[in-house]
């Protein structure tokens, strides 16, 4: 049983991490699917998209419903498009295995409850590298074992603290680190715990911190959509060949750092713009 949880800091692994080979090409890199809801809907998706793009994946598709697929064409270049509307028709774009990792969540709940967990299950099912945030958690709140018999080693939850409350109602009130660990272990697969004091484990104890203290608070996360963004880069990492607990844990420490980086005034679209002169400042 790992003890102690370790800090997140820069070090020369995560540099390595992020590196490009000189004879890469872009599918080396992996291909990132994010869902999005309808029309109206489209904003989360597109940040996490962004965010997934910059932290290096090296393609970015967005599947979303045909009657949103203008919204997201105003907007988009260098991401993809898919016309994504129900759980046969992501089930049928997963027989595509260069798609190596998926983003569901963010914007991605419409009026249909039944439809979106048909969707994670249709995700979860293909064996992807997967992140579920948002939406992709909140349908599950009143059958969190119903998710959670759906999950693999290869996933990320990123709840924050409401979210976190629904799903692991029992964990309430007791310590971030062990109600993180016990989360972990009861999904089978790596929890990111958001908040200013973000937590992560996985599910054989192993356990990573992001403290707000000594130089690396970021208050400036606390607007909307900053967590979507952080759903976008762990799922980037992934697609890159990450395991969840490495991608999880080098997400949050570069979300934190855009976010000191762009100083007062960030919103979230901000983030995914200053990866590159965070990742220049590392030295990747």
């Amino acid at each position: 049983m790992y003890r102690e949880p370790r800090h997140i800091h820069a070090n020369p692994a995560m540099v390595a991490a992020l590196r490009k080979a000189p004879d890469a090409h872009k599918y080396s890199h992996g291909h990132l699917l994010v869902l999005s809801g309808g029309p109206g809907r489209g904003g989360a998706a597109r940040m996490a998209a962004r965010a997934g793009l910059r932290v290096g994946a090296g393609l970015v598709t967005i599947g979303a419903p045909a009657d949103a697929m203008a919204e997201h064409a105003a907007q988009l270049n260098a991401i993809m498009l898919r016309p994504v509307g129900e759980a046969r028709a992501l089930t049928a774009i997963l027989s595509d295995r260069r798609i190596n990792a998926l983003c569901l969540g963010p914007g991605l709940h419409g009026d249909d409850v039944t439809e979106t967990r048909l969707m994670v299950a249709a995700a979860l099912g293909g064996m992807r590298a997967t992140v579920l945030d948002a939406d992709a958690l909140s349908v599950f709140e009143d059958a969190p074992d119903t998710l959670f018999g759906m999950l693999h080693g290869n996933c990320v939850l990123t709840p924050h603290g409401g979210e976190f409350h629904r799903l692991f109602p029992d964990l309430h009130g007791r310590a971030k680190v062990e109600a993180t660990r016990e989360a972990a272990a009861r999904a089978g697969c790596v929890v990111l715990f958001k908040g200013p004091d973000t937590v992560i484990a996985a599910p054989d104890g192993r356990c990573m911190v992001h403290a707000a203290a000594d130089g690396h608070a970021a208050p400036w996360l606390a607007t909307a959509g900053a967590g979507d963004v952080l759903a976008g880069l762990s799922a980037g990492l992934m697609a890159r060949g990450n395991d969840a607990l490495g991608a999880a844990s080098i997400a949050t420490y570069l979300h934190a750092r855009a976010a000191r980086a762009f100083g007062p005034g960030l919103i979230a679209e901000d983030l995914p713009e200053m990866i590159p002169q965070v990742l220049r400042d590392m030295g990747v």
